[in-house]
Order: C-alpha cells, then sequence, then structure tokens
C-alpha cells in the first residue's frame, strides 16, 4: 500500500514539474518566439484618453492603439489581445511578463529607458495646463504654479512629475493621483488649482467638464517639455522591437493609412515624428 502511495506521489510530483518548467520556459521565451509558437501578441495600456483605452468590448481604441496596430499588421500579425493597467503599473506589468508591448503614449525618458526599451519615436508631443475657465490665476506652466503657490495636480508616474519637479515646484505644492480620471476628479472637486498633463489629455478633459475648464496654449510651457513618444518593450526583445522599427519606418514613409486611423484621435501630420529627434537622443537628454 505504502509503495502505491510513493508510486502515485512520484507521478504527481513529475506531473508538477513538468507544469513548473513549462511556465518557466514559457515566460523566459522572448516575444519573437512565443508568437512563433502561437501566443497572442498582448497590448498594455492604461485609460488615457485619447491615447489609448479600451472600448467596451474590450478593444483596444486611440491614436497610440491605431498607430501600433497599423504597424504590426506591416508585419503581418493581425490577432492581439488587451491588457489595462494603472498607468504606474505598466512598466512593473511588463517585466512581469503581463504584456508584451506598452501602447499607453508613454514619453521616452532617461528614466524609463533604464527599465525598458523604446521603439523608434512615433509622434512628438507637448504639455499643457488645464485651469478653470477663464483661467483666474494666470496659471499658464510652471513658474507660474510657483509665483501664485497653486497646488498642481498630475498622474503618479507622468513624465510631468520629473518636469514640476525640474523647473522647482515643490512638494508641497503638487498633488498625485492616478491616472488621467483621477487628475479631472481632483480638479472637479477643487483639490487643485490647475492640472498639467498632455495637450490631447487636457483637451480631452476641458470637453468632459461643460465648460468648466479650459486648456492653456502649450507653447507658453518650457520648450524643454516637448516630448517624443514611443512604443516600449521588454529588454529581452530587442529581436522583436528591431522588427517593429523596420515595419515602422514603412508606414511613416507612406502615413496615409496610419493618419487616416490615427486622425480619428486627434493625431495629425503635426506630431509625425521629426528625423532629428530619435529614441537615442530622447533616452540621452530627457
Amino acid at each position: 500500500m505504502r509503495g502505491e502511495k510513493m508510486t502515485k506521489f512520484i507521478k504527481s510530483f513529475t506531473v508538477l514539474l513538468i507544469i513548473l518548467f513549462s511556465v518557466s520556459s514559457a515566460s523566459s521565451a522572448t516575444l519573437t518566439q512565443r508568437l512563433k509558437d502561437g501566443h497572442k501578441l498582448r497590448l498594455g495600456f492604461g485609460t488615457a484618453v485619447p491615447w489609448a483605452y479600451a472600448g467596451d468590448n474590450g478593444e483596444a481604441l486611440g491614436f497610440v492603439n491605431m498607430i501600433a496596430l497599423t504597424v504590426l499588421e506591416e508585419m503581418g500579425i493581425t490577432e492581439h489581445e488587451t491588457k489595462v493597467f494603472e498607468w504606474s503599473g505598466l512598466i512593473p506589468g511588463i517585466n512581469a511578463d503581463r504584456s508584451d508591448m506598452i501602447t499607453g503614449g508613454m514619453y521616452i525618458l532617461k528614466s524609463r529607458c533604464e527599465n525598458i526599451n523604446f521603439s523608434d519615436p512615433i509622434g512628438v508631443f507637448g504639455d499643457a495646463m488645464l485651469v478653470p475657465k477663464g483661467n483666474p490665476k494666470n496659471i499658464n506652466n510652471y513658474q507660474d504654479v510657483i509665483d501664485t503657490g497653486a497646488k498642481l495636480v498630475t498622474g503618479t508616474g507622468f513624465n510631468t512629475v520629473e518636469a514640476a519637479k525640474k523647473f522647482g515646484v515643490p512638494d508641497s505644492q503638487m498633488l498625485l493621483v492616478e491616472g488621467e480620471v483621477g487628475i479631472l476628479a481632483a480638479m472637479k472637486a477643487g483639490r487643485a488649482d490647475a492640472a498639467v498633463q498632455t495637450f490631447f489629455g487636457a483637451k480631452e478633459h476641458e470637453e468632459k467638464s461643460g465648460g468648466a475648464f479650459e486648456v492653456t496654449d502649450p507653447k507658453l510651457m518650457p520648450k524643454e517639455t516637448v516630448n517624443v513618444v514611443g512604443i516600449g518593450f521588454r529588454k529581452s526583445d530587442n529581436e522583436f522591437r528591431e522588427a517593429f522599427n523596420a515595419a515602422l519606418a514603412k508606414v511613416l514613409a507612406n502615413p496615409d493609412k496610419m493618419l487616416e486611423r490615427a486622425g480619428k484621435y486627434g493625431y495629425d501630420k503635426a506630431q509625425l515624428p521629426p528625423a532629428d529627434m530619435t529614441t537615442e537622443w530622447a533616452c540621452s537628454t530627457k
């Protein structure tokens, strides 16, 4: 009897080892290999209208997702899954193998380049301030925030946290919340005098506020806050990233299809990346 139990135990233990080995092998495989093995590519993004967000059925919407999907189709990849994260969870999520690409509209920053790799730029963008209608405190940039003693809200993990500190906004004047939804909620509740976010995000909030807020001119922000956006990849997936970049170059050389799809969300020719704004430049200077 003890022999039968021991035999069952050995069989069960062997099956467990096989499962663990299979899981370990799958998680350690590169994205290129995973796709060859039949796995669906997983797009990771947060809720940041109009950059990237999920539709009612979980479909990938927003102009960054449209750009990414156009490039993937150029590569012959037509199937994918969507994984929605809080913004601050996008980089930890891809490094924990919970997604394969970050399509949330991330600015390419030196601090982020240390943790993930970015594609070649997909666009150039600026930030703006969201303020109460009429801009009663005349807040148009970080220096105005400092001078007026205003409370400034932005998203945890947003590039604007680093930018605000770089331009001297003290921690006592900053309020950090989760994502775009948290920013608008803080402004509506009167917990902040101004919000700093992407121009597109600010415009979306202006429209949702029913006339309660307005967006400042992004040209009144420091020139250094102009940023380059890329698609994020795990550092172990450089082979796939290079293939993605090759397909991206073809799409940008003839961008009509991409502009048609992404244009529905506000992206236009003005955002197309100039040749001199490279990922290497952004990683070393931003």
